[in-house]
């Protein structure tokens, strides 16, 4: 059952509508074919008129969609064999950052991201996707792994930021993100991140700081999330929608800002109204970047990194 947003509730009037006439024609006393089908008609062009339009602070709600496709999801219709690694062999398993072997296609990647989690107790097992210490010093171990290996290293962010709890602070939270950042920026193999979800800030560009950046359509990637932001700048999360818009934090406006290189397109609707689609597409996406990147040198990788980042903002 889809769980709807606040702006979809016109579509779900006409979807409860539907399936109220549906209910009725397996009766076999009216023959309501004609109007289910014209239902469906202006259903679906009000939903994709809809998805045409949204706002960043609507987005916004559709990247955080409890429904939507998270690592495992990915993992599941887009990669196979995928062979999960565990641990940082410093002090522990941190299960909001997954990674381990996998094949794209026919290429073997080493695949690494945030798991969020989809009921209450996943979510909790895997902390809400915000990583602490252990998970991006794993994802170092992961990333140092695969250069000796030469596999590629394919990233999927989707966190509201790192944890920001005092026991991830006593483990060093703010060294493990950046020496996650410096072993992206020194990779001697390709690697291609996509912003699946949510992509908050250094939580996100720790798993991100790649040569190819590339975004599902409605995905987030910022700083801060616009309710920090918000209450911040007005002192009240209700400001959010507002601080959404000033922060250009859609794929669309990032794409213009250079800072991520590629839009991959969702289902009319968004990811979560089609998971196996979005997997696959997403998948494709993937497998032509990284054909694009293939016989390229190390040294010509990390300049290529180098110099992306650097043109951002000039």
């Amino acid at each position: 059952m889809i769980s709807y947003l606040e702006f979809e509730k016109p579509v779900a009037a006409l979807e409860a509508r539907i399936a109220e006439l549906r209910d009725t024609a397996q009766s076999g006393e009216l023959d309501l074919a004609a109007e289910i089908r014209r239902l469906e008609t202006k259903s679906a062009d009000l939903l994709a008129s809809t998805y045409r339009s949204l706002s960043p602070w609507q987005k916004t709600q559709v990247a955080r969609h409890p429904a939507r496709p998270h690592f495992k999801d990915f993992v599941a219709h887009a990669f196979a064999d995928f062979m999960p690694l565990g641990g940082d062999r410093l002090y522990g398993e941190d299960q909001a950052i997954v990674g381990g072997f996998a094949t794209l296609g026919d290429r073997k990647v080493m695949l690494i991201g945030h798991e969020k989690g989809n009921d209450t107790q996943s979510r909790i097992r895997h902390n809400f996707g915000m990583g602490k210490p252990e998970g991006y010093r794993k994802a170092v171990r992961l990333m140092e792994m695969a250069s000796r290996f030469g596999l590629p290293v394919v990233t999927l962010v989707d966190t509201s930021g790192a944890f920001p709890g005092v026991e991830a602070e006593e483990r060093g939270q703010a060294e493990a993100i950046a020496r996650s950042t410096e072993a992206c920026l020194a990779l001697g193999v390709p690697m291609v991140a996509t912003i699946v979800g949510e992509g908050g800030s250094g939580g996100a560009v720790a798993l991100a700081s790649a040569e190819r950046v590339l975004m599902l359509e409605h995905a987030v990637y910022s700083v801060i999330s616009p309710e920090g932001c918000a209450s911040i700048l007005w002192r009240t999360s209700d400001k959010a929608p507002d601080a959404a818009e000033a922060m250009k934090v859609t794929a669309q406006d990032l794409l213009s800002l250079g800072v991520i290189d590629r839009i991959v397109a969702e289902p009319v609707g968004g990811a979560h109204r089609n998971p196996v689609a979005t997997a696959q597409a997403l998948g494709q996406a993937i497998g032509e970047e990284l054909d694009a990147l293939s016989g390229k040198d190390p040294a010509a990788l990390r300049t290529m990194r180098a110099e992306r980042f650097l043109r951002i903002g000039a």
